[in-house]
């Protein structure tokens, strides 16, 4: 499995939801995800303390399908401007591997800002 990279784009006050396939290191289909768990953070930047919680659903296992969302009430609380996330799988034996990552664009609402 070889890290995928993904850039998002998240509306502040939206709710955010992509879908994506974990693919084998030659690409050639999903990884089978069966016994595996997931979790996601987002970050501004790599080093920071703090964190958004990413939700990580695996819609089909067996070939390597997951959901990341974040709620509206969790999007409208998140600085606008650049940050970084990853998904995290944990292997059945326990073992973490970073299967996706890449930079999320937060874009601040018209309707959500301070004058609404």
């Amino acid at each position: 499995m070889t890290v995928f990279v993904q850039n998002l784009t998240i509306n502040a006050g939206e709710t955010f939801s992509r879908d994506l396939d974990i693919l084998s290191a030659d690409g050639t289909g999903g990884v089978d995800l069966t016994g595996y768990s997931a979790n996601s953070h987002l970050r501004k930047h790599p080093d920071s303390s703090g964190f958004t919680e990413i939700a990580v659903g695996i819609t089909s296992a067996a070939k390597g399908k997951i959901n990341i969302s974040i709620a509206s009430t969790i999007t409208t609380n998140i600085k606008p401007g650049r940050h970084v996330y990853d998904v995290m799988l944990t292997k059945p034996s326990g073992s973490k591997l970073i299967a996706v990552e890449g930079t999320a664009l937060v874009r601040p609402g018209i309707s959500t800002g301070p004058f609404s």
